[in-house]
């Protein structure tokens, strides 16, 4: 799947969505939230009640990807978490056989929160992947063979993931160093006073 992609499904958890969003975007990375049923142009009730409108919706995305060159590293697709959200996204039949060819082709998967467990674990070759997440979400990724970290955000390759939402802006900032390299992290970083 082409380009940076956040998929956004009820009940995400919306500090992991936004925060993930406007650290990218403020890096000059051009990425999309993106709706991720097939027909959008309603807003997306986050998991405290937050409606949310995407850029684009699951069947933009899809169209635009079979119409590309092939996928590269810099290609990410973005999963936030929150219950029932990171299920929902899991549910999607569409989306997750996109990820599962977007990961094959060689593009970068990022998920944070419960996504890790509930929808990176639908992955093949996960075997010794570092990985993070929320607390009680580890098993399915275990049980692929990966390596429970536990720092706020872990990068291993072309799989970042992140533990939760006091930690979405290390997952973002993570996320924006695999990127965009140190110095564009370390200018961002110090615009948000971040040490």
């Amino acid at each position: 799947m082409k380009g940076i992609n956040l998929f956004l499904a009820e009940g995400f958890e919306e500090i992991e969505a936004l925060a993930t969003v406007d650290i990218l975007r403020r890096a000059g990375l051009p990425a999309r939230m993106v709706c991720a049923w097939e027909e959008g142009g309603v807003p997306v009730l986050g998991a405290h009640g937050i409606p949310v409108m995407a850029d684009v919706d699951l069947t933009d995305v899809l169209e635009d990807t079979q119409s590309m060159a092939p996928t590269t590293r810099e290609d990410v697709m973005i999963f936030p978490g929150g219950m029932p959200g990171a299920a929902n996204l899991s549910e999607n039949d569409p989306l997750m056989d996109a990820m599962e060819a977007h990961w094959n082709e060689g593009g970068t998967v990022a998920a944070i929160c419960a996504a890790p467990g509930v929808v990176l674990s639908k992955l093949d070759g996960l075997s010794g992947k570092a990985f993070t997440c929320y607390t009680g979400f580890e098993g399915p990724l275990l049980k692929k063979e990966a390596v429970y970290d536990g720092g706020p955000a872990v990068v291993d390759g072309r799989f970042i993931t992140g533990r939760g939402p006091g930690c979405a802006i290390q997952f973002a900032l993570a996320i924006v160093k695999y990127l965009c390299g140190e110095e564009v992290e370390a200018k961002i970083r110090a615009g948000l006073l971040l040490p």
